[in-house]
């Protein structure tokens, strides 16, 4: 699964884009994983009540089921004007 991050997600990780492979069957499974990765990755996702994220550009929640999905993108909330 390709991973996509945007925002100050991806300033603070340091790249906008990564590859995941297995272990994981919920997008809070993939973030725990994630984490493990780097201080960086820690620092950026520790703070999930600050991260929104999509599978296959539709957002979910962080208990959603990963199961073919080709895409997770993470993100902070987004604002309007």
């Amino acid at each position: 699964m390709r991973i996509l991050y945007f925002a100050w997600v991806r300033e603070r990780i340091g790249t906008s884009s990564e590859e995941f492979e297995g272990g994981a069957g919920t997008v809070s499974e993939v973030i725990d994983r994630l984490v493990e990765r780097s201080p960086a990755h820690e620092l950026a996702l520790s703070d999930r009540s600050v991260l929104r994220c999509a599978l296959d550009q539709k957002l979910v929640e962080l208990d959603a089921p990963i199961t073919g999905a080709a895409e997770l993108a993470i993100f902070p909330p987004m604002t309007g004007g």
